[in-house]
Order: structure tokens, then C-alpha cells, then sequence
């Protein structure tokens, strides 16, 4: 009767010795997901870094002290954006009878535009604002799309959206 208490005692000795490996193993292995996780982190945030996009830079708003530029004086190029033909000599006609200078009309370059707006160069947002309340347009912003050589010299452009 004496031996199946010592193999009570020895399976007992057993599973306690076994559920504390297990624990050890749990410990260990949770240290090295937590030691993998910071490295992982650190790498993914280098690689997001690195692929990180430029930050585009605010335009600056006119300087005060340069005088806002008079109607005649400012340059207006004329784009259909909306892709109806006639589009941006209708807009020309337009623009000349605020006594705006129209240095050209034509296509934008894309013909989806939704809305009609104004854009401008850097340093002629004041000129811009003038332009679209006289011709009620609502939206304005630099220029989004457009690159300089599209204005053609111009200060400003009007691209007509639907």
C-alpha cells in the first residue's frame, strides 16, 4: 500500500515542475515578442521615415507692404476645365470687362473640373481674391494641378469647372 501514495506524490511533483516550465516558457517567450516588437517598431518607423512625402509648403501670403496690383495691371490666363467648347473665350470676354489684362485662353490641362476657380502665383493671392469676388467664384488657391509655365505669364488663372 506504501507504493501507490509515493506514485501520487511523484506525479503530483511532476505537474507542479511541468506548470512552472510552462509559465517559464510564457515569461520567455513573451520577453522576446516584447524585445522583437521594439526592434520591429524601430524598423518600420526608419522605413516610414525614409518614405515619408515632402511637406509641401504653405504659400506665403502677399507681403503688405507691396501694393496690390490695379485690374489693368494684373494678368489673367482663361482654361476651360469643363471641356464644353467655347468655354474659355466666353470666360475671357468675361474677365476683360473687369479691365483685367487676358494674356491668353485655352484647355487645362485636365477637363474635369467640378467647380470653376482662380489660382495665382506665389505673391498674388490679394490680386486672386479680387478676381473671384468680381466674377463670384467661390473657391481660390494657389496654384493646385497647374504649373507655372501654364499660366503663361499670366498672374492668375481662371479654370472653368462645370
Amino acid at each position: 500500500m506504501d507504493y501507490p501514495i509515493q506514485t501520487n506524490r511523484w506525479r503530483t511533483r511532476a505537474l507542479v515542475l511541468a506548470a512552472v516550465a510552462v509559465l517559464e516558457l510564457l515569461v520567455l517567450v513573451s520577453l522576446g515578442v516584447y524585445a522583437a516588437g521594439g526592434v520591429l517598431a524601430g524598423e518600420v518607423a526608419t522605413v516610414a521615415r525614409e518614405h515619408e512625402l515632402p511637406v509641401r509648403k504653405a504659400v506665403q501670403p502677399t507681403a503688405p507692404d507691396r501694393p496690390l496690383l490695379e485690374r489693368a495691371e494684373t494678368s489673367v490666363v482663361v482654361l476651360n476645365g469643363n471641356g464644353i467648347s467655347g468655354a474659355a473665350a466666353e470666360g475671357a470676354t468675361r474677365v476683360r470687362a473687369f479691365a483685367y489684362v487676358v494674356t491668353g485662353a485655352g484647355n487645362a490641362p485636365r477637363t474635369d473640373y467640378a467647380k470653376t476657380m482662380v489660382m495665382y502665383r506665389e505673391g498674388y493671392e490679394r490680386e486672386a481674391q479680387r478676381l473671384a469676388a468680381d466674377l463670384k467664384v467661390k473657391v481660390v488657391g494657389p496654384l493646385d494641378g497647374l504649373r507655372a509655365k501654364d499660366l503663361m505669364g499670366a498672374h492668375l488663372a481662371l479654370v472653368l469647372g462645370r
